[in-house]
């Protein structure tokens, strides 16, 4: 996290120091670096000159003003919701440079996106390639299809978050593959142009990913023996980030494997899908320190953000960082950085030792990917505002919810 750095014992981002954030916002309040996304960005673009691509995975941070400075990089999306599809063109992002994943699209978000013109869907089922074909039919319109393919690879990653083993509910087995592909040739209004695969998120080997690719070639080799040739193969995204002490690949290095083994594809282009390795590093969580508590047995650093400001801990047991915002000579507490919402597995870290006193401000690290984005009104709870950095420069990108955002849409029934 180059830009998040301590300038004389305070947390900066860029060029404005996280405490004046605070002052500005309050707490808590998710902040992230544009500079770090576009930084990010650069290295997968910069990696995959054309005809190869990559697509930013929305899901993983979908803020508007974020969409905005990936689309004005050049970046393809990958969605998973027709919400997702309007959140980028609202964005100034392009209809034809998103591709639609996700394995339950309704027939509404099938119809509003080829009404729109994205450039593919990633069809996960039969079922899905048949609902495909006779809506583009009744409207007249050609969908550009990949069939997302189940390559059974452990990706050797958090069971939440690990999307290509058979007992996943991710994508068309191999085994069916050869059948499912056949019949999409056949069908009226699709036209097949490449396989996918995506085998899961935090993988911090390359392995895996060149497991799952060789699997994806004998498909693509198949697949021309029968005479579907195929314009790209698209390995899905799921690099891991550093959040404690992982070590993933460089992501020059990378994609440089990948693309060393496509050598004998000249035909192929390579599509990739970050999400967590564009934002994740590129934001914090900022809170603030209402309590110490000790029950005799444990401590407990009692902070104003909770689960339902970032799940990640709570959902998949996830480490992030947490500091003090200005160095501190306070007693050196080690116990569980918890929250205000009613649950025991409320907490955002477990047996930190922080110097810390009671007021202090704590920064939540690598909190720019499905922080905000899986965050809810639990216990009534408002959501939090986003700022975005760019220098010197603040940005309220959203604003902090208010009641009346929080029960917007509910209605009271007459009395009696």
């Amino acid at each position: 996290m180059s830009e998040f750095q301590e300038k004389n014992g305070v947390l900066h981002v860029e060029d404005i120091s996280l405490e004046k954030i605070a002052e500005t916002y309050q707490t808590p309040c998710y902040v992230y670096s544009k500079h770090a996304i576009i930084r990010n960005w650069q290295a997968f673009q910069h990696a995959l000159p054309a005809p190869h691509r990559a697509f930013y995975a929305v899901k993983a941070n979908s803020n508007l003003a974020i969409l905005q400075v990936l689309a004005e990089q050049g970046a393809g999306f990958d969605v998973v919701s027709g919400g997702e599809i309007a959140r980028v063109l609202r964005a100034g992002g392009k209809a034809q440079d998103i591709v639609f994943s996700g394995v339950a699209k309704s027939d509404a978000e099938i119809r509003y996106a080829l009404d729109v013109g994205i450039g593919q869907f990633n069809v996960e089922s039969a079922a899905e390639l048949e609902r495909i074909s006779a809506i583009a039919a009744e409207l007249k319109k050609t969908a550009r299809i990949s069939l997302r393919v189940n390559p059974d690879v452990d990706a050797k990653t958090h069971p939440y978050i690990a999307t290509g083993l058979e007992d996943n509910k991710f994508g068309i087995p191999m085994a069916e593959a050869i059948g499912t592909y056949q019949r999409a040739a056949e069908l009226p209004a699709l036209e097949v142009v490449g396989a996918d695969c995506h085998i899961g998120s935090q993988l911090t080997e390359t392995q895996p990913f060149l497991d799952a690719l060789e699997r994806m070639l004998r498909l693509v080799d198949e697949l021309a023996e029968h005479g579907i040739p195929l314009r790209h193969i698209d390995m899905g995204g799921g690099l891991g980030v550093t959040y404690q002490d992982e070590q993933p690949p460089a992501v020059a290095d990378y994609i440089a494997a990948l693309l060393a083994r496509l050598q004998d594809y000249p035909h192929l282009s390579l599509y990739l899908e970050p999400g967590r390795a564009i934002v994740a590093n590129a934001g914090v969580l900022l809170t603030r320190v209402e309590y110490l508590k000790s029950n005799g047995f444990k401590h407990f650093i009692m902070v104003d953000a909770g689960m339902n400001d970032l799940l990640r801990p709570s959902l998949y047991q996830a480490h992030h960082d947490i500091v003090n915002v200005r160095a501190s000579d306070a007693p050196v507490i080690t116990g569980d950085v918890v929250g205000p919402v009613c649950e025991t597995g409320d907490f955002l870290g477990q047996q930190r030792s922080l110097a810390v006193a009671a007021g202090d401000l704590l920064a939540v690290k690598s909190a720019g990917a499905y922080g905000f984005a899986m965050s809810s009104n639990y216990n009534s709870r408002p959501r939090p505002p986003e700022v975005l950095i760019a220098g010197d420069q603040s940005y309220l990108i959203r604003a902090r919810e208010t009641m009346d955002d929080v029960w917007r849409g509910e209605t009271l029934v007459p009395k009696g």
